[in-house]
């Protein structure tokens, strides 16, 4: 006897086939942020840290500005750094160990696809980055921070240096042996965190050095977003057309060399 025979009208024959995509994105997408959020290293990286950096040199006089409060200095140069930590760092590390230990080839044979993949790492990402933001934004207010720009063209400008970052670790995790990954990656996060514009302005540097700075993706982030958020400017086409040049660059290699075993 058939289901259909004891329950007319009801039809229990399997229907095999993969979840819609969009579904497998968001399942693996939250599957990441929860290995994000569970790792303590990680979470040091992307948000102790930057808020010990805003809260401290905020407080103490141990930097000067160029003129201007401290902590409207700061708070878009943090914003920039956590973004930084998240999207390169933090990701380049994890995908470079996901990568060694044969993890990303299971998940390559899986139903999701290896876009589908890299959209739910990238979409983990931004998960993790709207909750840096909104710590570093409640630690600034109560700093005494005051934005004077638009939110949507910081997100703007968020957005597009997390691809650009996002492109760079992974570029870094698929070419790169995991110690080495995650060697090159603490290093750069060290080196643009003193020369991207992050804690120390690049005016402090010589103009042939400061001109090279001001290409670099930490830099157009921490420029975009310090005038918009602290200066009031619309949307700063230079640092917006650094962002896009490094995002569409770094993407378009990882899609070309990113060796998945």
């Amino acid at each position: 006897m058939t289901a259909h025979d004891t329950a007319p009208g009801l039809d229990f024959t399997p229907a095999p086939g993969a979840a819609p995509f969009w579904r497998m994105v968001a399942a693996q997408a939250a599957a990441e942020l929860r290995a994000m959020l569970r790792n303590g290293e990680q979470l040091l990286l992307t948000l102790i840290i930057p808020v010990l950096l805003l809260t401290g040199f905020s407080l103490a006089p141990l930097i000067d500005v160029g003129g201007g409060r401290r902590v409207d200095f700061l708070v878009p140069g943090v914003l920039a750094l956590a973004v930084m930590s998240t999207a390169f760092t933090g990701q380049a590390i994890a995908t470079g160990f996901e990568r060694r230990y044969g993890v990303l080839k299971r998940l390559g044979a899986t139903p999701l696809s290896r876009s589908g993949l890299m959209l739910a790492k990238t979409s983990a990402v931004v998960g993790v980055e709207i909750i840096q933001a909104a710590v570093i934004v409640a630690v600034g207010l109560a700093l005494g921070w005051r934005p004077h720009g638009s939110f949507l063209g910081a997100a703007l400008l968020i957005l597009l240096g997390t691809a650009a970052f996002s492109g760079l670790g992974l570029l870094m995790a698929g070419t790169l042996r995991a110690e080495a990954t995650l060697a090159g990656a603490n290093l750069v996060y060290l080196v643009l965190l003193g020369a991207g514009g992050v804690l120390f302005p690049l005016t402090k540097f010589p103009d042939g050095l400061r001109s090279a700075l001001e290409l670099l993706p930490i830099s157009a982030l921490t420029g975009g977003l310090r005038a918009v958020l602290t200066q009031g400017a619309a949307l700063p086409l230079v640092p917006l057309s650094v962002l896009a040049a490094w995002a569409v660059l770094s993407l378009a290699l990882v899609s070309r060399t990113f060796r998945w075993e």
